[in-house]
């Protein structure tokens, strides 16, 4: 495969995703759209697109314009030209909103190493198989989806976030949380001021030292997870094929 990714941070890269593609042999091609690169015309010679996370909010299109002609790319992406998609954070914001539905301001910010549940359509379905009906992973958002796009089911869920994971038609998956993460990544984000501030405001002083503490002890079981989930959503968008 050769999967097309779109960024908004420099850093918040597919992480260790990275190395999962690499091992089977798959391609990817960042656009940093934050940084004023260009959106193709369509996906042609791509066989999958990717969005990643970013500390920007979906509503944000004066401050950061090239949002809507994203949203309008992952429309198109998506439901005419059916290409299998993997949201990450913001990435699952743009998915539920380029489709209809709509985001906002969260009733509380989750930040920090947090639990989410499978919902039943989680549990008895493909993407998350194989995984326990409740993992914790890496939460950073204040952002959530407050109404899902027609045709959207709901895969996961948390005490302060409904729409932990998504479910599009047969070939979109987005996730709210973290499982990309790797042994840099708290130390990456926290430099950026967004993500700063919320930690400090959620949790407290020194709030990337104990995220960064508690993401290592946890590093391989969050690697497990997304090892299983990439596996999974490999086998989803192919049989959706």
């Amino acid at each position: 495969m050769h999967i097309l990714v779109l960024q908004h941070e420099r850093v918040e890269h597919p992480g260790v995703f990275r190395h999962f593609l690499k091992e089977d042999g798959h391609t990817w091609e960042a656009i940093e759209l934050d940084e004023g690169e260009a959106l193709p015309d369509n996906t042609e010679g791509f066989d999958a697109l990717w969005v990643m996370g970013g500390p920007m909010d979906t509503w944000q299109e004066d401050i950061h314009p090239w949002l809507k002609d994203e949203k309008a790319f992952i429309r198109k992406a998506v439901a005419e030209e059916g290409i299998p998609y993997l949201g990450v954070c913001l990435g699952h914001q743009l998915l539920a909103e380029a489709l209809g539905g709509t985001v906002g301001p969260a009733k509380t910010p989750e930040v920090g190493v947090l639990d989410v549940h499978l919902t039943e359509a989680g549990a008895s379905g493909v993407f998350f198989d194989g995984l326990p009906e409740k993992f914790d992973c890496l939460q950073w958002h204040s952002a959530e989806v407050t109404a899902l796009p027609e045709g959207a089911q709901v895969l996961a869920t948390s005490p302060d976030c409904a729409v932990q994971a998504m479910k599009w038609e047969t070939r979109a998956y987005s996730v709210q949380f973290h499982v990309e993460i790797e042994s840099d990544t708290v130390q990456n984000w926290n430099n950026i001021p967004e993500y700063a501030g919320a930690l400090d405001k959620v949790i407290g002083p020194d709030a990337a030292r104990e995220v960064e503490v508690t993401c290592a002890a946890r590093m391989e079981a969050f690697n497990e997870v997304a090892e299983r989930i990439y596996i999974n959503w490999l086998q989803a968008t192919s049989r959706a094929g």
